[in-house]
């Protein structure tokens, strides 16, 4: 109330041009509560990026736990890493009013619910695939060498983006390609790492393929669903976004709960437990905590993706992979010998270089927008 006051006041001796200080303070005045929004803003998305840091690291480092003290069940981790999206549910109290869903192309122009299922089916089912391997990828590496390869995604989405969201090729890109294209290739000499040695090496290269692959399809799903946004929603508002993210994780959770009983994994979960190395309520608050992480991650995840890009959330989440590492010789006591070492730094220099082309494009990005402004107001003004 005392602002809007204020800027009457300003307001008023601006249009009498009785007093030029009265005028000259209706400027400065309305800078100051975009400025606050700015802050906010920001402090969004630095809530939301820890969110996602502590999510996936949390829950990388626990689905491992899972599998070291006597986990077997790739099924069940993965069950796991996809049902805590339920709390993304309550967002949906916090919608846009009815006045503005008006305006919104996806209320007004939704596409058919046949068309909206089997998108939604689709993504789903590929989400499930790729969680499926990441568990095969935990189970048979240590996490530290997991987490390295993981990274490779930036690469293998920067590809997919090329061919399905119209990304360019530029020299940062494809200096990121080539270094995490290094960087995970130097991991597959690594199988005599302290936490793999005693793995045979069949073992080692089915997780290694695993987790490449399932790196694979972490991208295209993202580039996928980059592409839904653009070409068939044609919008990357708040319903939206959180109907995409809750409808495909409930059905990667069923696929993955079909897949859990079909396999016959459910019937050997009671001796598994029984067999858990730091017993039963260990067991079971483990497999709570990994679904709490990954619901975590979900909801920083989609708090990038509404008020950035779901681009921006893949290289957040990317970000985090080379702190797992750090993470695994705490926790796991796992040794990073010099090929580990140098794959870390490969991998952190590929992110770089690609995050900086991203910081390179939201520039450009909004200096046309500056600029298309501009030349609006002046047509206006002509008129």
């Amino acid at each position: 109330m005392e602002n809007a006051t204020e800027l009457q006041l300003a307001i008023t001796g601006q249009e009498n041009k009785e007093d030029l200080c009265t005028a000259t303070e209706l400027t400065i005045r309305p800078i100051i509560p975009g400025k606050l929004r700015d802050l906010r803003w920001w402090i969004r998305i630095a809530l939301y990026t820890f969110l996602v840091l502590a999510g996936q690291s949390s829950g990388t480092l626990l689905g491992r736990l899972y599998f070291a003290k006597g986990g077997k069940s790739v099924w069940l981790a993965t069950v796991q890493s996809l049902i805590g999206f339920p709390v993304l549910i309550p967002l949906y109290c916090f919608l846009p009013s009815a006045k503005d869903q008006a305006n919104d192309n996806y209320q007004t122009n939704r596409p058919s619910v046949v068309k909206l299922a089997l998108i939604y089916l689709a993504l789903g089912l590929l989400i499930a695939g790729e969680c499926v391997l990441y568990s095969i990828g935990l189970q048979n590496l240590p996490v530290s060498t997991y987490s390295l390869i993981c990274a490779s995604q930036l690469a293998f989405n920067a590809i997919f983006a090329y061919f399905l969201n119209a990304q360019k090729f530029t020299p940062y890109i494809l200096n990121s390609l080539v270094l995490l294209t290094i960087s995970s290739t130097l991991l597959v000499f690594q199988h005599n790492s302290s936490g793999s040695k005693d793995e045979p090496k069949q073992n080692y290269a089915i997780g290694f393929l695993c987790t490449v692959g399932a790196s694979a399809g972490f991208s295209l799903v993202l580039s996928l669903t980059q592409f839904v946004f653009e070409r068939v929603l044609r919008t990357q508002s708040f319903a939206a976004v959180l109907d995409v993210i809750i409808y495909e994780s409930f059905v990667a959770s069923c696929a993955t709960i079909v897949g859990l009983f079909g396999s016959g994994d459910w019937r050997t979960l009671g001796m598994e437990m029984e067999g858990f190395k730091t017993g039963k309520v260990s067991y079971i608050m483990t497999l709570i905590w990994i679904a709490v992480s990954w619901a975590i991650f979900s909801i920083g995840s989609f708090g990038l993706i509404v008020h950035i890009s779901s681009l921006f959330s893949n290289v957040i989440s990317t970000f985090g992979l080379p702190l797992i590492p750090v993470l695994a010789v705490i926790f796991f006591h796992e040794k990073m010998d010099g090929i580990i070492w140098v794959a870390m730094v490969l991998a952190i220099w590929g992110f770089v270089s690609y995050t900086y082309q991203q910081y390179l494009d939201e520039n450009e990005q909004k200096n046309r927008n500056h600029h298309n402004g501009d030349a609006t107001k002046a047509s206006a003004v002509e008129a």
